[in-house]
């Protein structure tokens, strides 16, 4: 594997840091910002509103640049973006830059996954796709619980001043990583063409399903230490190690996912959804219960993120000749999902449903993402019994003809 794929992979990690990160700061910045919790939970909605926009119109907009050029540029963005929300005097500042922030991330996710499957032959590209993801996974492992911890002792803006530093070396890294310049196949794409290979249904499907399954999993997970510490009574302390024990399932079900892209995507798909339903619902049963809360967000890591790679890599087999768009607009669909499900879950939570409401709207949103994944593997079938009779019904015709 390219050593490039591996570095995509780092800056996926040190901007992903900051996607999350939220769900361990919440208490803190509701706190310094005079807001409640749910309200301080939009902006983790207003960061997924800017990848929803972003991941297409950056793609769009960078089309024609070399993808070195775009990746070094868009973590710039991304920098600056970090530095003012560090300073920002108070909510609406930060909510805006969180925004800013995630346009760039959302345009350097599209020309990252896009960079790495160019790299690679086609046995390999759910696997390169894997690892580019795995960026983020490892920062729900580290960053995510590395933030909080730095929250609790420094502040929040520590947390953001070091997304900083980070995203800072990784676009060092990119400048003699990835090779510069177009190559050939570069040059032929256009927004024209790239529009055109996407009008597939099943393509449009695999969005619905993509932003069903991540809204699955992230609703719960943005207000997970709310969930920890007023539902489950543990002390915030604690936190950290449990958001690392979700990552460490994520991980496992990435490497997992990763490995079986190509083989046996709508299966493990589906599997994948059926266990975040399972581990849904029994968080909501019993999230008073410390041993069942912490084995279920592990489980709730493990099938939250085994479907990753398969949702990241079939939008390129199924519509392979729109590498940069097809993969910027699954960008798009995971955010739909991030975007709607916190939102859900601050309405449940101002329902005066309780915290634990969330895994609620999360085992309904899985339950959507299972029903269309069912959809697609039946509509899967259909093509490939169409494809499989194609050659005999040829061979009758000819025959009759003849």
């Amino acid at each position: 594997m390219p050593l490039a794929v591996y570095i995509l992979g780092l800056g996926i990690f040190t901007q992903g840091t900051s996607e999350f990160m939220l769900s361990g700061l919440l208490p803190n910045m509701a706190d310094d910002l005079g807001v409640s919790i749910p309200d301080a939970g939009l902006l983790i909605s207003a960061f997924a509103i800017g990848m929803v926009v972003g991941a297409p119109l950056l793609a769009v907009a960078t089309l024609s640049w070399p993808r070195r050029t775009a990746l070094v540029a868009l973590q710039a963005v991304f920098i600056a973006a970090h530095v003012v929300g560090a300073l920002a005097p108070g909510y609406g500042v930060l909510f805006a830059t969180r925004i800013v922030s995630a346009l760039a991330y959302a345009g350097f996710w599209g020309v990252a996954v896009a960079t790495a499957v160019s790299m690679v032959p086609l046995s390999a590209k759910g696997k390169a796709v894997a690892i580019v993801a795995s960026g983020l996974t490892l920062a729900t492992i580290v960053g995510v619980p590395a933030g909080t911890v730095l929250s609790q002792f420094a502040g929040w803006r520590a947390a953001f001043w070091a997304v900083a530093v980070l995203t800072l070396a990784s676009l060092l890294c990119s400048v003699f990583a990835i090779p510069g310049g177009k190559s050939a196949t570069e040059e032929t794409r256009t927004v024209k063409a790239e529009l055109r290979a996407m009008a597939r249904p099943q393509l449009w499907l695999s969005y619905a399903v993509t932003a069903f399954a991540f809204g699955a999993v992230i609703v719960t997970f943005s207000y997970l230490a709310s969930v920890l510490t007023d539902v489950t009574g543990l002390s915030e302390g604690w936190v950290p190690a449990i958001l690392a024990l979700f990552g460490v399932g994520g991980l496992i079900g990435m490497t997992i996912g990763g490995r079986v892209a190509e083989s046996h995507p709508i299966r493990t798909l589906a599997l994948g959804l059926g266990g975040l339903i399972v581990a849904s619902v029994v968080l909501a049963l019993t999230a008073q219960n410390v041993v069942v809360t912490v084995l279920a967000v592990f489980v709730l890591g493990l099938t939250g993120y085994v479907t990753n790679p398969i949702l990241q890599s079939r939008v390129f087999t199924v519509a392979p000749g729109a590498p940069t768009l097809v993969g910027a607009t699954n960008t798009s669909a995971f955010n739909v999902g991030n975007t709607l499900a916190p939102l859900l879950g601050g309405l449940a939570i101002s329902a005066d449903w309780g915290y634990e409401s969330v895994a609620w709207v999360g085992a309904a949103l899985g339950v959507l993402g299972l029903l269309g994944t069912l959809w697609a593997g039946t509509l899967q079938r259909r093509t490939e019994n169409t494809t499989a009779a194609a050659p005999e019904l040829r061979q009758e015709l000819a025959g009759a003809d003849a």
